[in-house]
């Protein structure tokens, strides 16, 4: 492996000295390195110029963008973290010249992340939008603090309605995302499976469902409490939001592409779960 993109959130290196830092140095050993300036950018190029890879330097968050931008450019990611606690940013900054060495000398392991496709549906059934997520897809309260009436099917099967902030549909590479923070469980990243997750709901006896990867999760969005329409958000990685209401259906299957997320770390998942959760 030998020619790279950076892809650096700004706010995290504002001055771009440690962008320019791997630059110099994985030149100085020699190999290529491309500084784009957004995800998109990137994806357009690496048709162009086959990159080996793309650094990722910010934080979790700047990882789901740069996968969802360019998941049809069948780019690896490498996540550099310049935030506080980052589960896909494996690498830390003080230790980004030895990931470099490792790159270089192709001492990496490459895994396919599954992701989630959500597609909206109007109430006549005409998809209006479709957009994709690595970690999650969230449907939540818009606007004033409102409980939210979601109803559920899988496979065409009414499972249940929900009375919640808000409810998570997440990946493995997810469940340390929000599905953790509203009490979801954690799963093995390179897992493939689908976890439902409601937020904060009005019940004593809600708990996290897991499906299998081929399940298809609609979530379709009734009449109010008061028999009011509701107007909700669906988020993809909390990204991108798309506004829904009464009447429409999000419907949320595994999408055919993958993300590929290059391991450097021979340590367990657990260790390094371990670690991040005794750092907070």
């Amino acid at each position: 492996m030998k020619n790279f993109y950076l892809i650096t959130n700004e706010v995290k290196d504002p001055e771009g000295v440690f962008t320019k830092r791997i630059v110099t140095y994985i030149e100085k050993h020699g190999g290529k390195a491309v500084c784009i300036k957004n995800e998109r950018q990137a994806f357009l190029e690496c048709r162009e110029r086959k990159a080996d890879c793309a650094l990722v330097l910010g934080g979790d968050g700047t990882v789901l963008r740069a996968a969802r931008n360019m998941m049809d450019g069948e780019l690896p990611l490498l996540g550099i973290n310049l935030g506080t606690l980052g589960y896909l940013a494996e690498v830390e900054n003080a230790a980004v010249e030895e990931a470099i060495d490792r790159l270089l000398a192709d001492e990496f392991v490459r895994e396919e992340r599954m992701m989630l496709s959500g597609g909206i549906y109007t109430g006549a059934g005409e998809e209006q939008e479709k957009q994709f997520a690595l970690n999650d897809i969230v449907i939540s309260r818009c606007g004033s603090l409102q409980i939210v009436n979601v109803r559920i099917y899988v496979n065409g099967r009414f499972l249940n309605d929900y009375c919640a902030d808000g409810v998570i549909v997440a990946t493995p590479t997810g469940s340390t995302g929000y599905n953790l923070s509203a009490g979801g469980p954690i799963v093995e990243p390179s897992a493939s499976l689908l976890l439902l997750t409601p937020i904060c709901p009005h019940t004593l006896n809600t708990r996290s469902i897991v499906f299998s990867p081929e399940d298809e999760i609609s979530v379709e969005i009734p009449m109010g409490k008061d028999g009011g329409e509701q107007m909700v958000e669906a988020n993809f990685d909390g990204s991108h939001k798309i506004v829904m209401h009464t009447g429409d259906r999000l419907v949320i299957r595994r999408a055919d592409k993958t993300t590929g997320i290059l391991r450097l770390n021979t340590e367990s998942f657990l260790t390094v779960l371990h670690k991040k959760m005794s750092d907070v």
